[in-house]
């Protein structure tokens, strides 16, 4: 079932009015969107919230929707704010953008490249997916630093986290590219890894910045 972009952004807001426990309904007015905007009658189709006196509330099979739309977006945020390094408003209006788009298992691919968050960067709760509770269960620390790995461990990069553009020029010219297998040989004194068949020496602060799924 794929919901509209605007049947998504009322369950978003319905669900931020019940967390932040101010109220179990949302007043339509505050969405902008008329009284009788098809997404209403979608979410009212699917069961998923009822109006009662004119306001909004969740029906409980629209709860783990709800949920789960909260999830994409906030993971969204982390996306754009952490790796991609675009904050603010521009951040915030790509989150909105991009948030529509982790379905059919992207989320899932998202949330494992960083780490499972538990908080967006705002500081509220992302909720946990099933692939949290089952690399939790495993252990699996999912996407880390290089600096995380030991020697003779051997990952596939995942991206390079930096804003120094000469930081990144240097690591894609050693060959440091999502993808690409990387072996770490030595961790001291200083960082030397391995990707293809060519070895590089980088220092703590450098390797900080390699991000690598095991």
């Amino acid at each position: 079932m794929k919901l509209s972009e605007k049947a998504e952004e009322i369950l978003e807001a319905l669900w931020v009015t019940v967390e932040e426990g101010g109220a179990a309904f949302l007043d339509p007015e505050k969405m902008g969107f008329p009284a009788d905007d098809p997404a209403y009658r979608e979410l009212t189709g699917y069961a998923m919230i009822e109006i009662r006196q004119g306001m909004i509330y969740f029906r409980p099979e629209g709860i783990n929707e709800g949920k789960m739309t909260i999830r994409r977006h906030r993971l969204a945020e982390r996306l754009m704010m952490d790796v991609l390094n675009i904050r603010g408003d521009d951040g915030e209006f790509k989150a909105c953008q991009f948030e529509h788009l982790l379905n059919e298992g992207a989320d899932v691919k998202v949330c494992t490249m960083l780490n499972h968050p538990t908080t967006c960067p705002h500081g509220k709760p992302i909720p946990p997916g099933e692939c949290c509770h089952q690399a939790k269960a495993n252990g699996d620390l999912g996407v880390v630093p290089l600096t995380e790995f030991k020697s003779g461990q051997e990952g596939e990069i995942a991206y390079i986290q930096t804003e120094d553009n000469k930081k990144m020029q240097k690591l894609m010219a050693m060959g440091v590219l999502p993808g690409n297998k990387i072996v770490l040989v030595q961790a001291y004194p200083s960082y030397i890894f391995r990707v293809g068949y060519s070895e590089f020496a980088i220092d703590t602060n450098l390797a900080k910045e390699i991000f690598v799924r095991k």
